[in-house]
């Protein structure tokens, strides 16, 4: 009797468990959504994608694919991904992809594929990601998802050196579900978390430099300032130098009539 209880206990955790995985389906991509073709090459330059818009890029075995999406507070994200070899490869492979938020924090994934291997053999590998639900507010130092942009990054992490620089086709799709409700947060967060980046200006033309007059001209702009190497070295020279002199002076022997 207590075999079966026990039986039966490890059956409902199990359910439990796998029951959020389980609840969101996969990613399907958005009808009339325009296909997505480039990637960036850093958090900097990632390329704006939205959920349910599916990506198709063509790249090399080595290089990190940036993307980046807007999340919303009580959604809950799948990212898939799939790694085509259209060239045999000299041996096994392992893939990563890693999903961070507007603070470039990285977070954590509750279920898929996010560091599978590939045989020598495989024609391609499938990689996922389904992170936590985003909530509307959190603590500074929980590190919970909180909304704002999100980036996704695709890399290599560990391939024979012969296979660097292979070329490789790569399938992206960000999915998003508001299913579960909101997540009972008792705040808001102010401001959604995206990167503080103060882009500068670009001069469209050299400045040129104001003349000078001659009898505004500066003569003390040549000279050194008072903390300079330049300043220490010309008074360690002349201390020398007096030392010196006195050092002779003290040592040399009179003349003899």
């Amino acid at each position: 009797m207590r075999t079966l209880i026990r039986a039966a206990a490890a059956t409902t955790a199990v359910g439990l468990t796998l029951t959020p995985a389980a609840a969101l389906a996969a990613p399907s991509p958005s009808p009339g959504a325009t296909t997505v073709t480039k990637a960036g090459t850093s958090f900097l330059t990632a390329t704006t994608v939205a959920a349910g818009q599916p990506v198709q890029v063509g790249a090399s075995t080595g290089d990190h694919l940036y993307w980046s999406f807007r999340a919303d507070a009580g959604q809950v994200h799948e990212v898939t991904a799939t790694v085509t070899f259209p060239k045999s490869r000299s041996g096994a492979s392992t893939w990563t992809v890693d999903v961070f938020d507007g603070l470039r924090r990285r977070q954590a994934c509750t279920a898929g594929a996010q560091t599978p291997t590939a045989d020598a053999s495989a024609t391609s590998v499938a990689l996922g990601c389904t992170l936590r639900r985003v909530r509307p507010w959190a603590e500074p130092w929980s590190g919970d998802p909180l909304p704002g942009t999100y980036y996704i990054r695709l890399s290599v992490t560990d391939l024979p050196e012969p296979d660097l620089g292979l070329p490789i086709d790569v399938e992206m799709l960000v999915g998003a579900t508001d299913e579960g409700g909101a997540s009972g947060d008792d705040g808001e967060l102010a401001a959604p978390l995206v990167p503080n980046t103060r882009a500068g200006t670009v001069l469209t033309a050299e400045p040129t430099p104001e003349p000078v007059a001659d009898e505004e001209y500066d003569l003390t702009g040549w000279l050194p300032e008072a903390g300079s190497r330049w300043v220490w070295t010309t008074v360690g020279g002349v201390l020398a130098a007096v030392a010196g002199v006195v050092g002779f002076g003290l040592t040399r022997r009179p003349r003899r009539p």
